[in-house]
């Protein structure tokens, strides 16, 4: 089984945080988002993930090595593609063309999952989806008296379905949507000067695949800070449930407090301070004299005599006397 991953976007909804990082290399409970996506991805399939496919736009070595050393946590060789143009997701699928053989999963990093349902080796393909209040802002599926996918309809302003599509697709055999991606480049089938993947789907089942809805329990978006922190919050609920070990043993937890859920990175340092509920604080950072909830610090940061909740803060931050509230990209000094 391989997966794809395209991942080009700029991720401006999340600046600052993506300014100098880009969006799923920022982490969340700890770890970067596309690493989190491609386990929870490897946890539905029934076979072994062989290689992981990433295009990306200029994100530079340093993230290109990171992205290769994902791969390899899994066991599975890493391999990176470039989109240079903003020209939609079957455009970005493209790019990794002569990977489109085979099982392949396609997985947009834009969004974390849990599941509990296991990939069919013997469907034609299937398409992660989440049921939701409002679907007039998704794209949703279409379904017959079989459970068979026969449509996608993007943004219905009239009731259609209530299963949003989340990003992440499994094709049995890949080649075949090869095929119909090339035909929307060849013939120019585009919809607001992008390529979109949904009409090279649509054209699939009109010629007899057959897609089955895989339905998640969570969908978690990290879209922007909002909801990126409330993400943070989730995955370090999740981890608990599992009994992951969310404290590195070389923290050193100095006449503090920590309420859990927490991740406390390598060589963190907490001094006369309560952090936690849901608070994840990178490696090498330091907190002194803080009060810190649900927040995200990431590495080689220092927080001193702080109130931080709801936050977010890049690496290699200074932050001090700061109210909380706060969203403060890498390298940011702050004395309030």
């Amino acid at each position: 089984m391989k997966i794809i991953v395209p991942m080009a976007g700029r991720g401006s909804r999340l600046r600052p945080h993506t300014l100098t990082v880009p969006k799923p290399l920022v982490p969340v409970g700890g770890k970067p988002i596309v690493h989190r996506l491609v386990e929870d991805i490897a946890g539905v399939c029934s076979d072994p993930i062989t290689e992981i496919a990433f295009v990306i736009g200029d994100f530079g070595p340093e993230a290109e090595k990171e992205l290769i050393a994902v791969a390899e946590s899994l066991g599975a060789k890493g391999s990176i593609h470039y989109q240079t143009e903003p020209l939609g997701t079957a455009h970005a699928v493209l790019c990794a063309e002569e990977k489109l053989d085979g099982p392949v999963v396609v997985a947009f990093a834009d969004t974390l999952f849990k599941a509990d349902f296991k990939i069919d080796p013997n469907d034609d393909g299937i398409l992660w989806v989440k049921q939701i209040e409002d679907p007039s802002a998704f794209g949703v599926i279409k379904m017959n008296e079989k459970n068979e996918i026969v449509d996608f309809v993007e943004k219905p302003q009239t009731f259609v379905s209530d299963l949003a599509m989340i990003g992440i697709y499994y094709f049995k055999e890949a080649a075949d949507l090869r095929t119909e991606l090339n035909y929307l480049i060849d013939n120019d089938v585009i919809k607001g000067g992008e390529y979109q993947l949904p009409d090279a789907l649509r054209r699939l089942t009109e010629k007899g695949k057959i897609f089955k809805p895989g339905k998640v329990n969570a969908w978690l978006d990290c879209g922007n800070k909002v909801v990126t922190v409330d993400a943070n919050k989730h995955i370090l609920n999740f981890d608990q449930e599992k009994n992951v070990e969310l404290v590195d043993a070389s923290a050193k937890i100095n006449n503090s407090v920590v309420i859990h859920p927490c991740f406390i990175g390598k060589n963190v340092v907490l001094n006369n301070s309560v952090v936690g509920p849901h608070v994840s604080i990178g490696a090498d950072s330091t907190v002194n004299g803080s009060v810190i909830q649900n927040t995200i610090i990431q590495g080689n940061t220092k927080i001193e005599g702080a109130n931080l909740k709801d936050s977010m803060v890049g690496n290699h931050a200074n932050i001090k006397q700061t109210p909380n509230n706060l969203s403060a990209g890498d390298y940011t000094t702050l004395d309030i």
